[in-house]
C-alpha cells in the first residue's frame, strides 16, 4: 500500500461539509437510502458493461449489496458495500473529493430560507449530494473501491474537517465499501443506533425494499439444542436477506402503497420531495412495455442546466440499460421513473435507441400519457395544479413550440395569467384558452394578449388602459417561452391569437353600426385636426418610431409604441440579443391620446410655426416615456435625464 496523500476539498465543498457536520436535519436515516442507491447504480452499471465489453474480467454471479454493523464498546461501526462497476482514482477525486455538480451557494441561500428541518432535508438531494449526508451520521468516513478491469484499489478517507487522503492499494476487491465510524447515538439530535440489525432492517424495509440486487446482512444463527451428553454446537452465521426486491412497475396500484411509490421516486430521481402523481403504463400487443413515471412537486435546481439528463430509466425485461433515456421530449424534462420494454436488445446503444421504431413509438404514448395526466390534474386537484404550474409551466409551454404533435393537448392542459380571471382557491387566478374563450364579449372573435418580463409590467402597460376601461380580457404572458408559442400556435378553436402591442385592435365590437361609425368620424375629426403634429412627429422622431397616429388603446397615458402586425417584440428582440444573435433595432409607430393634456398642450405649441424648433425636446420626451413606460430600455438613459431636467428647470423659471 502506498502512502497516504493528503488534499484540501474544493472551497464548495467545504462549504457543503460545514452544512453536513453543524446543521440540523430531521430525517438523518435518510443517509442510508443513499449509500443504497449509489450500489444499486455501481451494480446496474456494471452488469450492462459486462454485456457490452465481453472481454471485461469480471463475476457477475453474486452481485450484492451488504450491511456489516459492528459495536465494540463505545466504538460503533457500519460498512456498506457492493462489488458494482466501482471507480477509478480519477472517478474519486471527481465525484467523491469534489463537487459534481455546482450549486453550492444557492444550495446554502435556499437553506436560509427554508421554513423547516423537513425543507432542508428536501435540498441534500435536490442538489445531488447524496453521499455527503454520511457526515450527518459519522465522525470519520473511508472509502474503498477498486473500479472493474482495473489492477489498483483508491482508498478514499475524510473526518469532513476540509481535507481527505487518497491511498492506492493493491489489493481492493472489485466494486466499493463505504465505512462510517458512527457518532454516539443522540435520540434528542435524531441520531439513532445505525450499528443495530433491527434498525436497518427497519431502514431498508422503509426507504430501500424495491431495489432490485439483493441487500443482505449476515446474521448469527444459534446453535441447534442438544440432547444429554452431546457437546454444544458453535453458533453460525447466515446471509439474511433485507429487502423484497420486488419492481414496483410490474405490481398493479392497488398492490403498491403510497410510501412505497415516494420511496422508489426518490430513489430514480435522487429527490427528496414526494412526488404530486404517479403514473402507471403497461402497454401489450405488438410493443410490450411497463412503465412507471412520476410528476415532482418540487423542481431540481439544474431544471434550466444545458447538460441535464434526462430522468428516464431504460431497462430491457428487469435488467439496467441506462439511466438517462432519452425517452420523453425536452419539454418533459422534469419527469423521472422508469421505462421495462420487452423487446430491445439487451446491447442496446443510445444511437440505436434514436432510430428504433419501438422506441419512438413508446415514446409518442409516454408523451401523450403525461400531457393528458397534466389536464386532469389542472380538472380534479386545482390548487395542487397551481402549484405544479407555478414550479414547472414556462418548462412546459416548450412543448408549445417544440410539438406541433401534441400540440392542442398541451394548450389545453396549460394555464396563463390573466387580467379578469375568477381567483381560485389558491388565490393564483389561472385560466385556460378554452375558458377565456367562453368568456369573450359578445362580437369579439380573437385572444388578445401582452407580452412582458413580469406580470406587475403587463398589468401596468398603457396598452391596457382601453381594455380595461370597456371589460375586455387580456391573457398577460410573463414567460420568455410565451414571445416564441403564440406565433407557432397561431389560433385557438378557429380563435387568433392577437397583440395588444401591435397593429390596429377593434375594440368597438360589441357596438351597433350606427356607433362604429360616429367613433369613426370623430376620430378623424381629430387626425384633420393632429395631422401637423403628427407628421412632424414621425420625421423628428424618424430614427426610433415608423410613424405617429392618433390612438384608440389610451385613456390615461399620453403616449404608447405599437409594433407592426407581425414585427419583433421587444422581448424578443431583447431575448435574440442576450443570446448574441445580431437583431437590427425595431422600430414601431407611436401612438397618442388626443385627449391627454400633454399632447393637447404639445399640439397648441405646434401651431406657433415660429417656436417649432424649440418643440424638438418635448417629442423626445414623449418618446422616451412611452418606452419607459412598457419597461423599456433607453438607448442614452444620460441625455434622456438631461433633457428631463432642463424641460422641468425651464418650467420652474416661467
Amino acid at each position: 500500500m502506498a502512502a497516504p496523500e493528503t488534499m484540501e476539498f474544493r472551497a464548495e465543498t467545504r462549504q457543503l461539509l460545514d452544512l453536513m457536520v453543524h446543521s440540523v436535519y430531521s430525517n438523518k436515516d435518510s443517509f442510508l437510502r443513499e449509500l443504497i442507491s449509489n450500489s444499486s447504480d455501481a451494480l446496474d452499471k456494471l452488469r450492462l458493461e459486462s454485456l457490452r465489453d465481453k472481454d471485461l474480467d469480471v463475476d457477475t454471479g453474486d452481485l450484492r449489496i451488504i450491511l456489516e454493523p459492528s459495536a465494540d464498546g463505545d466504538t460503533r461501526t457500519l460498512v456498506v458495500a457492493d462489488n458494482g462497476i466501482g471507480m477509478s482514482r480519477e472517478e474519486v477525486i471527481d465525484l467523491i473529493g469534489t463537487l459534481a455538480r455546482s450549486g453550492t451557494g444557492e444550495l446554502r441561500r435556499k437553506l436560509a430560507e427554508a421554513k423547516d428541518a423537513a425543507a432542508s432535508d428536501a435540498l441534500i438531494g435536490q442538489f445531488g449530494i447524496g453521499f455527503y449526508s454520511t457526515f450527518m451520521v459519522a465522525d470519520k468516513v473511508t472509502l474503498l473501491t477498486r473500479k472493474a478491469g482495473e489492477s489498483t484499489g483508491t482508498k478514499w478517507e475524510s473526518g469532513g474537517d476540509g481535507t481527505y487522503t487518497l491511498t492506492a492499494v493493491d489489493d481492493a476487491p472489485q466494486g466499493t465499501s463505504v465505512t462510517l465510524l458512527l457518532k454516539p447515538v443522540d435520540a434528542e439530535d435524531h441520531l439513532h443506533d445505525y450499528a443495530d440489525p433491527a434498525q436497518l432492517r427497519a431502514l431498508v424495509k422503509r426507504y430501500s425494499d424495491f431495489i432490485s440486487w439483493p441487500i443482505q446482512m449476515e446474521v448469527a444463527v444459534a446453535a441447534p439444542p442438544v440432547t444429554e451428553g452431546e457437546e454444544p454446537g458453535e453458533p453460525t452465521t447466515e446471509w439474511e436477506k433485507l429487502n423484497s426486491g420486488k419492481a414496483l412497475w410490474a405490481r398493479s396500484r392497488d398492490e403498491v402503497s403510497d410510501e412505497e411509490y415516494a420511496e422508489f421516486y426518490r430513489h430514480v430521481s435522487h429527490a427528496w420531495d414526494a412526488p404530486l402523481e404517479v403514473i402507471s403504463v403497461k402497454a401489450e400487443g405488438t410493443f410490450e412495455y411497463e412503465a412507471l413515471l412520476f410528476l415532482p412537486t418540487q423542481p431540481p435546481f439544474d431544471m434550466f442546466a444545458p447538460q441535464r439528463h434526462s430522468g428516464i430509466h431504460l431497462y430491457v425485461k428487469r435488467v439496467f440499460i441506462m439511466d438517462d433515456a432519452d425517452l420523453l421530449p425536452e419539454y418533459l424534462r422534469f419527469v423521472s421513473g422508469v421505462v421495462d420494454a420487452a423487446d430491445l436488445s439487451l446491447n442496446v446503444s443510445r444511437e440505436i435507441l434514436q432510430q428504433d421504431r419501438q422506441i419512438r413509438a413508446i415514446r409518442r404514448r409516454l408523451t401523450k400519457k403525461v400531457v393528458a395526466t397534466v389536464a386532469d390534474l389542472r380538472g380534479s386537484r386545482p390548487e395542487e395544479y397551481s402549484a405544479f404550474w407555478l414550479s414547472f409551466g414556462r418548462v412546459f409551454k416548450e412543448g408549445l413550440v417544440n410539438d406541433p404533435d401534441n400540440r392542442e393537448a398541451i394548450l389545453k392542459a396549460s394555464a396563463f395569467a390573466s387580467t379578469s380571471a375568477p381567483t381560485d382557491d389558491s388565490g393564483d387566478g389561472l385560466t385556460s384558452v378554452a375558458e377565456y374563450v367562453g368568456r369573450m364579449k359578445t362580437g369579439q372573435d380573437v385572444i388578445y394578449y401582452m407580452t412582458g418580463e413580469s406580470q406587475q409590467q403587463i398589468r401596468n402597460s398603457p396598452h391596457l388602459e382601453a381594455f380595461t376601461a370597456k371589460g375586455i380580457e387580456v391573457l398577460a404572458l410573463s414567460d420568455p417561452v410565451d414571445e416564441m408559442w403564440v406565433d407557432a400556435v397561431g389560433e385557438f378553436d378557429g380563435h387568433r391569437f392577437v397583440s395588444i402591442a401591435k397593429g390596429t385592435v377593434d375594440l368597438d365590437a360589441d357596438e351597433s353600426d350606427e356607433e362604429k361609425a360616429a367613433a369613426a368620424e370623430a376620430l378623424a375629426k381629430q387626425g384633420e385636426e393632429f395631422a401637423g403634429l403628427l407628421a412632424w412627429l414621425g420625421q423628428t422622431l424618424g430614427d426610433d418610431v415608423t410613424e405617429a397616429r392618433l390612438s384608440a388603446r389610451l385613456t390615461d397615458s399620453a403616449a404608447c409604441l405599437v409594433g407592426d402586425a407581425y414585427s419583433m417584440s421587444p422581448q424578443l428582440e431583447k431575448l435574440y440579443r442576450a443570446s448574441g444573435q445580431p437583431v437590427p433595432h425595431v422600430k414601431r409607430a407611436l401612438e397618442l391620446n388626443p385627449g391627454h393634456p400633454l399632447v393637447v398642450g404639445l399640439n397648441t405649441a405646434f401651431g406657433d410655426e415660429a417656436n417649432r424648433a424649440g418643440l424638438v425636446p418635448t417629442a423626445q420626451l414623449v418618446y422616451g416615456l412611452a418606452l419607459l413606460a412598457e419597461g423599456g430600455e433607453l438607448t442614452d438613459p444620460a441625455a434622456f435625464a438631461k433633457t428631463l431636467a432642463d424641460a422641468l428647470a425651464a418650467q420652474l423659471d416661467g
